[in-house]
């Protein structure tokens, strides 16, 4: 008798979207996602930045269609830097997220983003696995750096 393995789709690699990642610690807060763009299963775009400005030293890692994620950033800012001028101080990161959730939830119907907001931190972009590139925004209270280094010149965790 012939064993049933079900179809061939059950035994292949799974292959999803964006990551972005955000891990707190004494001090800061770290930023990551991998810098690919992908369309159904084809890779439209390998080296994208994923990570945005919200404000001088706010930055967000965006997720989902890039087009809506990338909108709700700049909205995000614009409103981020009109603020700012009317309270003549930077604004903080939860008035960042607030915006954030409202506008995502008002048009949770129509959009498909998904953000991650944070500040005062070090936020890197790499995606390794097709020499890709690291989107690297240093935050503290001087301000900001962003630096662009070319993904074979990032060590891998096995370097010594």
């Amino acid at each position: 008798m012939l064993e049933e393995t079900g179809p061939e789709w059950l035994s292949e690699e799974v292959k999803t979207g964006t990551t972005i990642i955000a891990i707190e610690f004494d001090g800061g807060v770290v930023l990551g996602s991998d810098s690919r763009v992908s369309a159904g299963a084809s890779v439209v775009n390998r080296v994208m930045n994923k990570l945005s400005p919200l404000h001088d030293k706010i930055y967000c890692a965006l997720s989902g269609s890039a087009a809506d994620a990338q909108t709700v950033a700049e909205i995000v800012n614009y409103q981020l830097d009109v603020h700012s001028v009317e309270i003549d101080e930077d604004p903080q990161v939860r008035s960042a997220a607030t915006l954030v959730r409202n506008i995502s939830y008002k048009y949770k119907e129509e959009l498909s983003a998904h953000l991650i907001v944070a500040a005062l931190s070090l936020a890197m972009n790499r995606d390794g696995s097709s020499g890709g590139v690291a989107f690297i925004v240093s935050i503290d209270e001087h301000g900001t750096e962003e630096k662009v280094v070319l993904g074979n010149d990032l060590p891998t965790f096995f370097d010594q």
